[in-house]
């Protein structure tokens, strides 16, 4: 039987995550304090963490951290922790801390599902929600010609050609370009 903490001073985060891993093999405990992850896990271990990032009075990447430096020296035991993040920007934070799993709100309970899942499991859960898509944009006049370049080839983000035929940074000989 899983059981599972989950840290939220906001009522409708825990409504919506508590009511996707609710089951009747599941304890659901929860915490509405930063440091109170802490001392409800010293208490009694539980098998994953979750989360949210704007818990008051010490944000959801200060509990992972304080987690995963107690649990390394030996004071608390380990326990997986799943970050609910609010934006895209914060994922560099949540590698950054450590953490096992992030999910992005807003939440939807297929997500939710895969993530308790793989965490339970004992993987890793890395949301890939709101990814930018990389797009390779052609460099040049816009007329298709190729971007000035003899073979006919596109010049793409990452290098051009100028006039002398020596590679430099796309912007930069863009830059001369237009100032000459």
């Amino acid at each position: 039987m899983p059981e599972i903490l989950i840290a939220t001073d906001a009522d409708a985060v825990f409504e919506e995550v508590s009511s996707v891993v609710a089951g009747p093999d599941t304890l659901i405990r929860r915490v509405r304090t930063g440091p109170g992850v802490r001392d409800a896990i010293n208490a009694r271990p539980v098998d994953l963490a979750i989360v949210d990032l704007q818990i008051g009075t010490m944000g959801g990447i200060a509990v992972a951290l304080d987690l995963r430096l107690e649990s390394d020296a030996g004071r608390l035991a380990p326990a997986p922790v799943l970050l609910l993040l609010d934006r895209r920007a914060d994922v560099f934070l949540a590698r950054r801390s450590g953490v096992q799993g992030w999910l992005l709100k807003p939440l939807d309970p297929r997500r939710v599902r895969r993530a308790v899942a793989a965490l339970l499991d004992g993987g890793t859960f890395h949301d890939a929600t709101y990814l930018p898509q990389p797009v390779a944009v052609p460099l040049g006049g816009g007329d298709g010609s190729g971007g000035g370049r003899e073979d006919g080839g596109g010049d793409f983000a990452g290098g051009s050609k100028d006039r002398e035929g020596s590679v430099e940074g796309s912007l930069e000989a863009e830059d001369r370009a237009e100032a000459g």
